[in-house]
């Protein structure tokens, strides 16, 4: 990419690159674009450009939309609940663990 094509103007926020662009109903010298000739080869007209619209998450029911004809197994479901009850229990009892190590090992012993 060169600077040409990219200017240096970029969003603070995402980092997208910014473009100037005439608003319609602007007077201002500076926003009307120069007049362009009617000599010569026909020039397309340029597209407009569309403002970029902050990202939104998609509607909920089109996610679960895919979800939509599933049919609900008990049994898969009652052994991932365990198994996951299972893990927390088991992190649960570790960080247990961990900290009363942690605890012992503070405590200095004092000389007499």
């Amino acid at each position: 990419m060169s600077r040409d094509t990219h200017p240096g103007v970029q969003c603070p926020h995402c980092h997208s690159h910014l473009a100037l662009v005439p608003v319609p109903g602007n007077t201002a010298p500076a926003a009307v674009p120069a007049a362009v000739p009617t000599t010569g080869p026909a020039v397309p007209p340029v597209p407009p450009v569309t403002a970029k619209e902050e990202w939104q998450p998609p509607p909920v029911e089109e996610v679960l939309a895919a979800y939509a004809g599933r049919v609900k197994d008990t049994t898969t479901a009652m052994r991932g609940a365990a198994r996951v009850r299972d893990s927390l229990n088991r992190a649960r009892n570790a960080a247990a663990q961990r900290r009363a190590v942690q605890r012992t090992a503070r405590r200095t012993p004092k000389s007499a």
